[in-house]
């Protein structure tokens, strides 16, 4: 397989069309389809979430078309004034793997995470996705830690006895 030149840029609320290619390349990648382009948000969601500090995306290019992306969210502490920053999804397009580009997103990632005062990235890998594991124990330390899915509770809330504080908006 021969080396693939690529582009990689952070996408703005101006470039809905790559994060909706990258949308369906992350359905691709991980097989599961539906999930990343059945019920895509409209235009203006994704475009505030573009815009949105909190939200960073950053695709990978090659001959204009979405070859590898990865989402990512800071999250502002309270325990001090810093910011970590968690890798949501990454993905490579299967033709264009082992070719520096996810590495190339999370040096990315990154530099953005520099220039914004994080102290530290992270990302969960899961047992098995031994291409994972092998290139975020490549750029960085290994915790072993649990995962737990904790659903909401059910119902509409109506019945909340404390009143309930509104988001804070930016």
């Amino acid at each position: 397989m021969h080396p693939t030149a690529f582009r990689i840029q952070t996408l703005t609320g101006q470039d809905l069309g790559l994060m909706r290619a990258m949308l369906a390349m992350f359905g691709e990648a991980f097989v599961d389809p539906a999930a990343y382009t059945s019920a895509q948000p409209d235009d203006r969601y994704l475009e505030t979430l573009l815009n949105e500090g909190p939200f960073i995306a950053i695709a990978a290019t090659s001959q204009d078309r979405v070859v590898g992306g990865l989402v990512a969210y800071t999250l502002r502490k309270f325990e001090q004034a810093r910011t970590e920053v968690y890798i949501y999804d990454l993905a490579v397009d299967a033709a264009h793997r082992r070719q520096g580009i996810a590495t190339a997103l999370i040096e990315e990632l990154r530099v953005i995470a520099r220039d914004i005062g994080a102290y530290v990235l992270y990302v969960q890998a899961d047992l098995g996705d031994d291409a994972a594991i092998a290139l975020y124990t490549k750029l960085g330390v290994r915790e072993d830690v649990l995962h737990f899915d904790i659903q909401p509770a059910p119902g509409d809330g109506a019945s909340r006895t404390t009143p309930r504080r509104p988001l804070a908006t930016r």
